[in-house]
């Protein structure tokens, strides 16, 4: 499976952008799935119901079923958080993969850079980064600036990508410099 970051800063417009492209690519046929890396304590479990009871009672993992969706939690118990090509070996096969947040991981990755948040660009620090999605241009970059408020641009960038034979070390996941 080709995975793709969309990186940035909080604020930048990641996830607006991923909620534009997902549609964009699902209309080309793509199967894509999301990971996405939260920097604090979530649940998307709720007090009172059995998986809840079930996970707090001790077990390692729930899985949840119905006839439209299934959700697994895993609870870590003091193992160490998973990397993400561990996370991504857990997925079903898709076309696309598209992870948010992981800023550190060495996969390929788009940046969402706004000069509005404030932030300094990961570009020349992440030799990751693939090409850098700005609201404004942004000039003498050694990767291609793309229009982050607009997502057919991006997708045909991330289209063309996925286009590179799978042997180029930028279109794997953990590929070594």
């Amino acid at each position: 499976m080709k995975v793709l970051g969309i990186a940035g800063w909080s604020g930048s417009g990641k996830t607006t952008l991923l909620a534009d492209l997902i549609p964009l690519m699902v209309r080309k046929g793509l199967r894509v799935s999301t990971i996405k890396h939260a920097h604090h304590d979530f649940d998307i479990d709720q007090p009172g119901k059995d998986s809840y009871r079930h996970r707090h009672a001790g077990a390692s993992e729930v899985l949840i079923s119905s006839a439209k969706r299934f959700a697994l939690m895993h609870e870590h118990r003091g193992e160490a958080e998973p990397t993400l090509e561990e996370l991504v070996a857990r997925l079903t096969p898709v076309d696309l993969v598209l992870v948010e947040g992981f800023k550190a991981s060495p996969h390929p990755k788009i940046e969402v850079w706004r000069a509005s948040v404030g932030k300094p660009m990961l570009q020349p620090k992440d030799p990751h980064v693939i090409a850098v999605a700005s609201d404004a241009p942004i000039p003498s970059l050694p990767v291609p600036v793309l229009d982050a408020n607009n997502p057919q641009q991006v997708l045909d960038f991330i289209l063309s990508w996925m286009r590179q034979p799978a042997g180029r070390k930028e279109a794997r996941l953990g590929a070594a410099d």
